[in-house]
């Protein structure tokens, strides 16, 4: 067990929702999970009572990847922990697979509209059902022969992992096949009427184009997405499609967005437990990547690639699922020196950028 989470109070303990039933953590608010299969092996998923156009039903938020086994245990929900009640809207906290894969199957299953913001919406739109043949072509999203490139310009330049990277060109549309073709836009300071409730939008920046997180101040209740999690930290990754990004510093600023919620808020988190203690995790992921940015800087006394920076940065052996997240993870905080103007970076004769503190 991580040490810091013993700074956390879990309400639930180590009680967890068994599959196709749900636990009841608030008023109006229960508590699901969906399967993935990678070494984060679930979701937390949320359904909230409501009332849309004189029709009593649910507000889902997230859906989980469209695999065969997770629409199996949707149906189960549907049938053990809705009441009897349909579902009249599906609201999304950002674009990745396991929070967006299935909205188009839950959105045509029960007619009900699709909510998220507009730049997670569209990009879901670009890469969903996209699957490239030729896997040079660009924008191909997290995998393929754009990726390959991005991350041999940082220093992943073994042929059996680059070819491993390259064969997942389809791996976004294997997991979201298909999206809505509409959607209802929500934006940050926002106020979304659930179940008679307000529930305030808060968008944050890094770790998705623009995750948004749900603050209802009459249950002093935050579903924070991936934003904030209480066990493991969030994957804050440049890719190819932005390579020149900041997003550590566009994160670590986005968590001031919490600032003003009360310390005892009940925190919904995407993966992990229910837990409080907001402003502690939030205080201790500030601690975690002030103290992996020192570790870098110390380490780039001489030139080092991203490559390079994987034993500093991850101390356990990568699958190659981890693999691309911890080369995006290992340039990100490599860009938050360089461009706060600690760190210079050079292009070597190999092609390949290193950087050396100043």
């Amino acid at each position: 067990m991580n040490p810091l989470e013993q700074e956390l109070d879990y309400p639930w303990g180590d009680v967890l929702p068994e599959a196709g039933c749900a636990l009841d953590v608030a008023d109006g608010v229960r508590w699901i999970r969906m399967p993935l299969p990678f070494a984060l092996d679930h979701i937390n998923l949320w359904l909230l009572r409501d009332r849309i156009g004189g029709r009593d039903g649910w507000t889902v938020v997230d859906c989980g990847i469209d695999r065969a086994e997770v629409r199996a245990c949707w149906e189960r929900v549907f049938t053990q922990a809705l009441d009897g009640l349909p579902v009249l809207r599906v609201l999304v906290t950002h674009m990745h697979p396991d929070h967006v894969g299935l909205a188009h199957w839950l959105c045509g299953r029960w007619q009900a509209p699709l909510w998220m913001s507009m730049t997670d919406y569209a990009l879901a739109r670009l890469w969903a059902g996209a699957s490239v043949p030729d896997s040079s072509v660009e924008g191909s999203g997290p995998a393929g022969g754009a990726a390959v490139r991005h991350f041999a310009r940082h220093g992943l330049v073994d042929p059996q992992a680059q070819d491993m990277i390259r064969a997942r060109h389809d791996y976004y549309a294997r997991l979201v096949p298909d999206m809505p073709p509409r959607f209802h836009r929500l934006l940050h300071g926002q106020e979304v009427s659930i179940g008679g409730r307000g529930w305030r939008v808060i968008v944050g920046y890094g770790h998705a184009p623009e995750h948004v997180s749900l603050w209802c101040p009459d249950l002093a209740v935050l579903i924070s997405g991936d934003m904030v999690l209480p066990r493991i930290s969030t994957n804050v990754s440049v890719f190819d499609q932005e390579p020149e990004s900041d997003p550590l510093r566009l994160y670590l600023e986005s968590l001031h967005g919490y600032d003003e919620l009360p310390g005892d808020a009940l925190v919904l988190p995407s993966h992990g437990r229910p837990f409080r203690g907001l402003h502690r995790r939030i205080a201790q992921q500030q601690a975690h990547h002030a103290e992996r940015l020192a570790e870098v800087l110390a380490a780039c006394g001489q030139p080092r690639s991203a490559h390079d920076l994987l034993p500093v940065l991850f101390r356990r052996t990568l699958d190659l699922h981890q693999l691309s997240f911890a080369m995006g993870e290992s340039i990100a905080h490599l860009h938050a020196l360089y461009f706060q103007g600690s760190l210079q970076r050079i292009l070597g004769e190999d092609g390949v950028y290193r950087f050396q503190r100043i």
